[in-house]
């Protein structure tokens, strides 16, 4: 009876929040216009759409202080509305759908970049950018009636994909990622693909979804950015290229105690299931082609301090079979036939401030050890990012309308210390068992940079009327695990020149120090125009003292887009 009582309770106190939440425009993921926004949502001049899962369909931005809207006088991209009903009679139905037409319209954007030595890139779709000359198009539209949301934002690319060093491989193709758990076993994360051109068609955010006031289904292909980091999620990005997905779940839901006016706070969950596919650069066994992906998504943030979040991801990778409906069950978690992690997030935003700091921990394949060393497979992720409003107080900024903001991000994807007592440990983003890893058509579907290893970027990003400037320095080991493996199931002897060939690997971490200047500028009130030059000092690409050289990658991008 009591549980009765409570389900009852919760039912209504959610009910009671759907039916309050209100509808705005999308931004595509990362583009210049969320990037601005969010920038906005620092000093609370925009409401955040999103606690935690977010797509281009949910990428629905308010602005809540018009003063602070610097660039207002720009053409950020319009919803324009076909038809409009004017009959102004609802029932229990009609109350949770927009009984209009309304139609969005996305790009064209062109986008084009050239590495001078070797590939430099992330968080890019599809694309993917290796050595010499790399370019994609999109456009798109997305039309919307009484509750039907229609997106197709495709993505087309090609890569010059010119030749450079690789190491050896170990899959089945001689471009496969350089070590694993076995041959054909670890990641599939090809060092390079092929070695000719090559076009890549990706459905990019296209999809067709369902909405009734926050409650949502969808099928498509928009990938999910999970979680609060700014460069490098954990369980989901747009680091890679799309995969087919179905979606249900809650948007962004304020929840009310039914019958006061007593709000509980924000609620938001999703749950999806996708299908993931290997690359053509992994193994000739044409049976493991495909995967299933489970993902859950949960977050809340509290009617008293709504400013903080909390979050959890969960993700699960197995073969198709007839028993693959169980991993539907969330609470489902065993290792012997599939691959899980979980990732747990916070964020705490003081707008009064302009500041934000923001933490996420993983855990791959956790099981009863956690009990004995929580610390068994854990990753995390610290940032921040500060509004430098200090320079207000000087004239020049405060008559161009000049704001700077400081962005700073730590990734730590290495392996935990006690697997020096136990067994070889690839990473977060590999598997045993379900031997591509991580991955859709090659590419990790979450960091972009410093997957297996470590990342830290730090950027002063500047705003102004016509577009941003920002300063940046990124460095990160990529493949760290890669070293630390060497010496398990190794005794000190090996270590103190018994064994030349390890000792020419010691502390021979590959690293990638990179520092740049990337601008967006608008050159009419609808042409942005956008690009970066940066140069990356890459150490130790073969991982030996005595075998590598490092060498110097230069990376110039070209942006050219038209909001409609």
């Amino acid at each position: 009876m009591r549980f009765y009582k409570f389900y009852r309770f919760f039912s209504l106190t959610l009910f009671a929040g759907i039916l309050g939440s209100p509808n705005f425009a999308q931004e595509a993921l990362k583009s210049a216009e969320e990037e601005y926004y969010d920038f906005l949502s620092l000093t609370g001049a925009a409401e955040r759409p999103t606690l935690c899962y977010r797509t281009l369909s949910d990428s629905q931005w308010k602005l809540t202080d018009e003063t602070q809207n610097i660039w207002s006088k720009n053409n950020l991209g319009k919803k324009y509305t076909l038809y409009e009903s004017d009959s102004k009679e609802t029932n229990w139905f009609t109350a949770g759908i927009d009984r209009s037409i309304k139609l969005r319209l996305y790009g064209p954007e062109w986008f084009s970049s050239y590495n001078t030595k070797a590939p430099y890139g992330q968080n890019d779709g599809a694309l993917w950018q290796g050595k010499g000359l790399n370019t994609s198009l999109t456009a798109g539209a997305r039309l919307e009636a009484c509750g039907l949301e229609l997106t197709v934002k495709p993505q087309l690319t090609w890569s010059q994909n010119k030749d450079f060093d690789i190491m050896p491989s170990n899959t089945d193709s001689e471009y496969g990622y350089f070590w694993g758990y076995g041959k054909n076993v670890g990641c599939d994360a090809p060092q390079r693909f092929g070695d000719s051109p090559f076009w890549t068609f990706d459905w990019g955010d296209t999809e067709i979804r369902w909405s009734w006031h926050t409650l949502t289904a969808g099928f498509g292909f928009q990938s999910p950015w999970l979680g609060p980091a700014w460069l490098n999620p954990m369980l989901g990005s747009n680091n890679a290229g799309t995969y087919p997905k179905f979606d249900a779940g809650l948007r962004k839901t304020e929840v009310r105690l039914p019958g006061t006016d007593w709000s509980l706070g924000n609620i938001e969950g999703r749950i999806w299931l996708g299908y993931l596919t290997e690359s053509e650069y992994f193994d000739e066994d044409s049976t493991n082609n495909h995967r299933q992906l489970t993902g859950f998504s949960v977050s809340y943030s509290p009617s008293f301090f709504p400013e903080l979040t909390f979050s959890v991801n969960k993700i699960c990778l197995n073969r198709w079979d007839e028993k693959s409906i169980k991993y539907i069950n969330p609470f489902y978690s065993t290792n012997d036939r599939e691959d899980q992690k979980a990732s747990f997030g916070i964020d705490l935003l003081f707008p009064q401030a302009g500041f934000e700091v923001y933490g996420e921990l993983g855990i791959d394949d956790y099981n009863s050890r956690g009990f004995a060393n929580p610390f068994h497979t854990a990753i995390y992720t610290v940032g921040a990012k500060k509004e430098l409003s200090f320079f207000q107080k000087f004239d020049f900024f405060k008559k161009f309308s000049i704001r700077p903001e400081l962005i700073l991000e730590w990734n730590n994807f290495e392996m935990s210390q006690d697997f020096q007592l136990q067994w070889r440990y690839m990473g977060y983003y590999s598997h045993s068992i379900i031997s591509q890893g991580y991955t859709q058509k090659g590419q990790i579907m979450g960091a972009g940079s410093g997957y297996f290893g470590n990342s830290q970027y730090l950027a002063l990003r500047t705003w102004f009327p016509k577009g941003n400037v920002t300063l940046f320095l990124h460095y990160n080991r990529p493949d760290t695990n890669y070293i630390n493996n060497i010496a398990v199931e190794s005794s000190s002897d090996e270590w103190n020149g018994r064994n030349p060939a390890q000792h020419e690997q010691w502390a021979c971490y590959k690293a990638i120090r990179t520092y740049g200047i990337k601008a967006n500028f608008f050159v009419t009130k609808s042409l942005l125009i956008g690009t970066e030059l940066n140069n990356s000092w890459i150490i130790n690409p073969r991982y030996f003292k005595l075998k590598s050289t490092s060498y110097r990658n230069t990376y110039l991008a070209f942006t050219a887009k038209y909001n409609l």
